[in-house]
């Protein structure tokens, strides 16, 4: 008789996955995807390294999961910015409010951020990174369509102008990001966030 592996094994299991993505997850934030290995991830673990690979077979993989739960926990927020419960924001509005969320959330964690938007990574990951900037996008493109049908935005390509402020976005705030961490501190956060959204308003207005 085939060994089936019951329910309890089963949710050991998904939380041992999770455990190790969520550390993962920790260890990108601080150190970026290139100090990310399967010896690191499993002492701080505390789980042995023939664990690890049970669940990824190899440090390319691992990375792409750990993007993976990284940009839908970003593109979520952005979601929820672009397209929020109360119906009375006009679409100008929840645009700002979106770009404020994608922005403050760069600057808030530069690593991450850094990692996520362009740290040299394996094509695997560069794959997925490429569905994270087209996530975004299509966040932008349905807002957009909206805020033209109820004439907030000048008629345009939808399609374009959402990857454009996706592109905006990126390569702006990273120059702020990868800033030296002295600079960091004396820059005004408040007006790059200002300036990038005027920007950006500016653009499809």
């Amino acid at each position: 008789m085939p060994y089936r592996p019951t329910e309890k094994t089963e949710a050991r299991k998904k939380a041992q996955q999770k455990l190790l993505l969520t550390t993962a997850l920790d260890i990108v934030a601080k150190q970026g995807f290139q100090n990310l290995t399967i010896s690191l991830l499993a002492e701080q673990a505390k789980v042995a390294i023939g664990t690890v690979y049970k669940y990824f077979e190899s440090k390319a993989v691992l990375c792409a999961e750990v993007f993976r739960l990284a940009t839908e926990k970003e593109v979520a927020r952005v979601q929820s910015a672009a397209f929020p419960e109360t119906p009375f924001l006009n679409c100008e509005q929840r645009l700002a409010d979106a770009i404020n969320i994608f922005s403050e959330r760069a600057l808030l964690g530069r690593n991450l951020a850094y990692a996520l938007i362009a740290e040299p990574v394996e094509e695997i990951v560069q794959v997925e990174r490429l569905k994270y900037r087209d996530a975004y996008a299509d966040i932008f493109e349905n807002l957009i369509k909206e805020g033209i049908e109820k004439g907030e935005f000048c008629p345009q390509d939808a399609r374009v102008s959402a990857a454009a402020l996706v592109g905006t976005l990126a390569e702006t705030l990273l120059g702020s990001i990868v800033l030296d961490r002295k600079a960091i501190k004396q820059m005004n956060q408040i007006e790059v966030i200002t300036q990038i959204r005027g920007f950006c308003l500016r653009a499809v207005k």
